[in-house]
């Protein structure tokens, strides 16, 4: 296999998040880090939680987590509720509207991707790790924050943040 082999191979794997986003985007109108905000909060006690809470989960900064909270709010997938006792707290809710969206998308490439990896053996599981740590290495792309979800769009997500 020579370097053209990698590229290839690091392409497929590129065009078919792309593909996925697309269609989930063109398919139900939210973006990979709208529908991991909703099954988050599907998955959770009550359908709630907290900014924090929801930005510790997508590993995202703070301003596009905030973005993503409120184009899904505007598309009434979601609700802002205070905190009852505490009213400076302000829990996240997913609505009925957002319950019905989610279970009405396929799963996602990530969740494919986990479920066949928890399959290998652990000598399988270790190469595959060494590859993409020599890739990362090699990159130079070591302190890049990432969340553990595929997806394309959080940057796109903080690009439209900081364009509005």
């Amino acid at each position: 296999m020579d370097n053209t082999d990698i590229l290839i191979k690091i392409r497929k794997i590129v065009r078919s998040i792309d593909i996925e986003s697309k269609k989930i985007q063109k398919e139900h109108g939210v973006s990979i880090p709208q529908v991991l905000c909703l099954n988050y909060l599907l998955n959770t006690q009550n359908y709630q939680a907290t900014q924090g809470e929801i930005r510790k989960f997508l590993n995202l900064n703070p301003s596009t987590v905030s973005g993503i909270i409120n184009r899904l709010e505007k598309k009434g997938y979601l609700a802002r509720l205070p905190k009852s006792g505490d009213k400076r707290v302000v829990n996240i809710a997913l609505t009925s509207a957002g319950d019905k969206l989610i279970k009405s998308i396929p799963s996602l490439l990530h969740v494919q991707l986990s479920e066949k990896l928890k399959k290998l053996n652990d000598e399988e599981l270790a190469k595959v790790i060494e590859g993409l740590n020599t890739l990362v290495r090699i990159l130079e792309i070591e302190e890049v924050e990432a969340s553990p979800m595929i997806t394309m769009e959080a940057g796109l997500e903080e690009f439209e943040e900081n364009n509005e």
